[in-house]
């Protein structure tokens, strides 16, 4: 089986006691490594530049087995998420990420995929956004799509308009995992649970709500039933 998995690698910049290091990251690029680690080979499709941060992501990324086509960012930098502590010890993200993709080059690595993984800050940072968009709704059919919609506000501050797009796209996948935290900036005020039942309408087979500690909720699409786990 063959796993295609699009979205950002880049750095997480964390503090320590005598300053900061670099430690690779990005979602897309963890579910990759994940893959890989379960004795898949699986692709990512990516922004990295030539600079040791993007050394640092694609030794990461080899390590684990998977397959890195990668575009090289207009800013020449590979893309970084700056952790910032607060007084509580909760984390924030300044993040200096650059987004874009040849469309060539996704078309070509998702041509014969049998499975298409997106998600985060990739699906909805213009002006990739709209080649990974343009991706998944070509693949819907052929391929068994996934989709995570990890919620940036820091990056999509426009609710409204980062909704739309993420509405689309879960109309395109079979398969959507989205946390309560996510669904509560999308929809605030909304149980998560009623949103993920109006999504499980419009398109996916399954949309898994975590609940953090309080494990997670499957709903599956039309006729709809809940489950809890």
């Amino acid at each position: 089986m063959r796993f295609v998995i699009v979205g950002e690698a880049l750095v997480d910049v964390v503090p320590d006691g005598s300053g900061t290091r670099d430690l690779p990251g990005g979602s897309p690029a963890n579910v990759a490594v994940t893959l890989g680690r379960l004795g898949h080979r699986p692709t990512l499709v990516t922004s990295l530049a030539d600079d040791a941060r993007g050394s640092l992501v694609r030794g990461w990324l080899a390590a684990s087995g998977v397959e890195v086509r990668a575009a090289v960012p207009a800013t020449g930098r590979t893309s970084t998420a700056a952790v910032v502590l607060g007084a509580d010890g909760g984390a924030t993200y300044e993040f200096d990420v650059a987004w874009d993709l040849p469309a060539a080059l996704l078309a070509d690595a998702t041509g014969d995929a049998d499975v298409v993984h997106a998600g985060s800050i990739a699906t909805v940072l213009a002006p990739g956004a709209d080649v990974v968009e343009a991706a998944l709704r070509a693949a819907r059919g052929s391929a068994l799509v996934s989709f995570d919609p990890n919620a940036r506000p820091a990056i999509t501050p426009d609710v409204d308009e980062a909704r739309a797009r993420v509405e689309r796209l879960v109309g395109y996948a079979d398969v959507v995992k989205v946390s309560e935290e996510d669904l509560g900036w999308y929809y605030p005020g909304t149980d998560p649970v009623d949103a993920a039942r109006t999504w499980a309408t419009s398109g996916p087979a399954v949309v898994v709500v975590t609940l953090g500690g309080d494990g997670a909720v499957v709903v599956r699409g039309t006729p709809w039933c809940v489950s809890r786990a």
